[in-house]
């Protein structure tokens, strides 16, 4: 059932034209708010738009590699809707699935630019607005459970999550004075277009992959489910949560993987 969580909040998603974005974009909708669907896929982003309605979301294009697009995106976004609440920075890539041995700096360097200098571009140019219009905004990341374990994700990946983690901390620690709230969400392995494409699986194929080691049986993991964790930390109902890390990952991240007890 939709409720009014959101209502009168305008929100910016980063990467919203499938998977989480997408999730998140026509939840947040649902739940009152103005949506700007920011990717790099403009016919699936104004897919999503249309289907959500143009009176609710509007779609602009917006490469996260790229700062200027970033500041251009946020400027778009009060131009349109006259706010920003609600900054989900959800965009990014899985990168190279290579190990460190067979690691080429050239594709760290990409999945850096765009999982950690996409997010932080982000971040600086949303809490800069909240700043100046004295908005007590809400900022959310999309991270993994490879920002809290090593072994689960390919290196480059695992590297840019963890420094995630202490991005939001620190923009936490700093953008607390201004009443801006700064959290993240640590996924576990689900079937988005993202991950699909990066492992050439079907959704069944990563599904059944991610459900063989996961920890918490009967129930699979999907998008609707991420999203239902960014509608909390955006709306009120997290008023006094800021520099958390919500994993949503049915317990994998706390318990050990090397030791099975009888049964």
């Amino acid at each position: 059932m939709s409720g009014q969580r959101l209502k009168g909040k305008v929100a910016l998603i980063t990467g919203a034209a499938s998977g989480i974005g997408e999730a998140a974009a026509r939840l947040f909708a649902q739940n009152g708010a103005l949506i700007v669907i920011a990717d790099i896929q403009d016919e699936l982003g104004q897919q999503v738009v249309d289907s959500i309605g143009i009176d609710r979301a509007t779609y602009k294009h917006c490469d996260v590699r790229d700062e200027k697009q970033v500041e251009e995106t946020v400027a778009f976004t009060l131009d349109k809707y006259g706010s920003l609440d609600i900054l989900f920075s959800n965009a990014g890539i899985v990168g190279p699935l290579s190990g460190i041995l067979e690691l080429e700096m050239e594709e760290l360097d990409k999945t850096m630019g765009i999982n950690v200098g996409g997010m932080a571009s982000a971040i600086k140019h949303a809490a800069r607005v909240m700043v100046a219009r004295k908005i007590r905004g809400s900022i959310i990341c999309t991270t993994s459970v490879a920002a809290s374990l090593g072994g689960c994700a390919p290196f480059a990946y695992t590297a840019s999550k963890h420094a995630l983690v202490g991005m939001v901390r620190s923009a936490c620690s700093e953008l607390g004075a201004y009443g801006i709230r700064v959290n993240c969400i640590s996924p576990f392995g689900l079937a988005t277009p993202l991950s699909c494409s990066a492992y050439n699986l079907d959704p069944s194929g990563v599904e059944a992959q991610a459900c063989a080691v996961s920890n918490l049986k009967g129930i699979v993991l999907k998008a609707s489910h991420i999203a239902d964790a960014a509608l909390f930390l955006a709306s009120d109902d997290s008023a006094y949560i800021t520099g958390h890390n919500l994993t949503v990952d049915g317990g994998f991240t706390v318990v050990a993987h090397s030791y099975t007890a009888s049964r």
